[in-house]
């Protein structure tokens, strides 16, 4: 297997393995890791049409990680895709209404942020190991409501590690809310932020670029890493479930060999669709990737336009994990379509931190024809949810509506009907009050438990353990902060 480094997006000679990037999350100089090329999946069809989803992983982890041994990674997949997901496929395509929803809400977190969380752990102990590191890893994270708990959940209790989860206190369901500030382990640490995401992920940034931080970081025997989805241990499993939904689409005879397909992401941080988008340059045949955005539709404008404008309202929605103006991962793909040029996209990096905005070149437009952006506001994910309940007894969240009514759009908008794999990336008992006042008004006057349990009679679906756990679980993590405070709480809690 040939050997695929990892480089800065904002510096060229930052070059590091796979595991490095593991380790390191982001890049001393604040940029993201991508891989030197994108490889390919030489696999043939009919093979690729019988593989379970570990086998799937395998195949494309390996050609990403290529310092990592089969030993190495076999072991993280088994113990990351186990009996802690409630289905045996891990993400099952669900049929309704002229498109396949790939169900990606089967952990324990009931949400998509489960299937690269659950291994996550086990790639970067991996990659300690493998690294001869002897300092505690401190893993820093913000969250827009489901980063937060998978990663609590996937690191709990891992010896070595310490986790610091920080979430807009006002800007998460109060599920999201319930999950993260119930959790239990030791090394786990929850804090609420009086601001939004945007706001967190700023603070997490700046703490990971602070290098007097960092140096009293190792004094102490710790060093940070990312469980955000800009780190490349979270990203390149997100890889695997595009080409595992290929691969059930072929074994169930829904398309031929060959045949491309559309992918349609609800989009946030950029990191879900961009897996999508290294799936393609793999080789899976993927037409267009329609990045779904709701009110906070800074992504749809930027596909538009070629400008990307932070500077615009900040709405909260009924899908928070996608309310958020600044969408780190789309840096990958600024550094792809700017030729691998790391001065150029530290250039726009910056424009973007001291303007709030930047503008592509002609160039660098002409190579997103592949994507195409599209938003929902929050009346119309509201119809989305019911119309498509009424029509066929399926429930969507609230997320995985806006993409629904996005590809709605652009297939009457076009006429290209191709077949879809919409990215549904929660299960709607994460969200149940909007889904169910969506399908009923009549059900706001209920408790957000008692909905679950009427969405579990309205679907013919159990309740989620998820659920079931923090019905009467007592809140351990009660701290919240300013903005400001954020370090000040990370100092507090490693004693430093």
């Amino acid at each position: 297997m040939e050997e695929i480094r990892y480089r800065s997006t904002r510096n060229e000679k930052d070059v590091v393995t796979a595991s490095q990037a593991i380790l390191n999350g982001l890049s001393r100089d604040g940029g993201l890791y991508m891989p030197e090329k994108i490889p390919a999946l030489d696999i043939v069809p009919a093979v690729l049409a019988g593989l379970s989803y570990q086998e799937t992983a395998y195949e494309v982890m390996r050609r990403f990680y290529t310092d990592f041994t089969e030993e190495e990674l076999k072991y993280c997949i088994a113990h990351a895709y186990d009996s802690k997901f409630d289905t045996e496929e891990i993400a099952p395509l669900a049929e309704a209404d002229g498109a396949y929803y790939l169900e990606l809400f089967h952990g324990p977190t009931i949400a998509f942020k489960d299937m690269a969380l659950s291994i996550l752990p086990y790639l970067m102990t991996t990659a300690a190991k493998k690294n001869e590191i002897r300092n505690e890893i401190v893993i820093l994270t913000a969250t827009s409501g489901d980063t937060g708990k998978a990663a609590l959940a996937g690191f709990a209790d891992v010896p070595r590690t310490k986790i610091i989860v920080f979430f807009p206190e006002d800007g998460v369901s109060p599920v999201q809310k319930k999950q993260m500030v119930t959790q239990k382990g030791d090394n786990t640490f929850v804090v609420g932020v009086r601001g939004n995401f945007d706001d967190c992920q700023s603070g997490v940034k700046a703490m990971f670029g602070d290098k007097g931080l960092e140096a009293e970081l190792d004094r102490k025997g710790y060093q940070f890493s990312s469980a955000n989805s800009i780190n490349i241990g979270r990203l390149i499993p997100q890889v695997v479930y595009y080409v595992y939904a290929y691969g059930r689409l072929l074994a169930g005879r829904k398309i031929r060999e060959g045949e491309a397909i559309h992918v349609v992401v609800p989009t946030g941080n950029f990191g879900n669709i961009l897996a999508a988008y290294l799936a393609k340059g793999m080789g899976i045949p993927i037409e267009r990737l329609i990045c779904a955005s709701n009110d906070n539709r800074v992504l749809t404008d930027f596909f538009e336009t070629g400008v990307y404008d932070k500077n615009r309202p900040f709405v909260l929605t009924s899908s928070p994990s996608m309310d958020i103006l600044i969408s780190s991962n789309l840096e990958r793909l600024i550094y792809e379509i700017a030729g691998k040029d790391a001065e150029k996209t530290s250039a726009l990096m910056e424009r973007l931190k001291s303007e709030g905005r930047y503008e592509l070149t002609a160039d660098m437009r002409e190579k997103l024809g592949d994507f195409v952006g599209g938003s929902a506001a929050e009346a119309e994910v509201s119809a989305e949810i019911a119309g498509v309940y009424q029509k066929t007894g399926y429930l969507l969240d609230t997320h995985t509506a806006v993409a629904s009514k996005v590809y709605r759009d652009y297939v009457g908008r076009t006429g290209d009907a191709k077949k879809a794999v919409i990215a549904s990336t929660a299960s709607p008992y994460k969200f149940t009050r909007s889904v169910m006042t969506a399908v009923d008004p009549a059900y706001g006057a209920m408790g957000d438990f008692e909905l679950a349990d009427a969405l579990s009679r309205l679907s013919k679906t159990e309740v989620p353990r998820a659920i079931e756990e923090i019905r009467s679980a007592e809140v351990l993590h009660k701290t919240v902060c300013e903005v400001d405070g954020m370090e000040t709480e990370v100092r507090r809690f490693l004693g430093l």
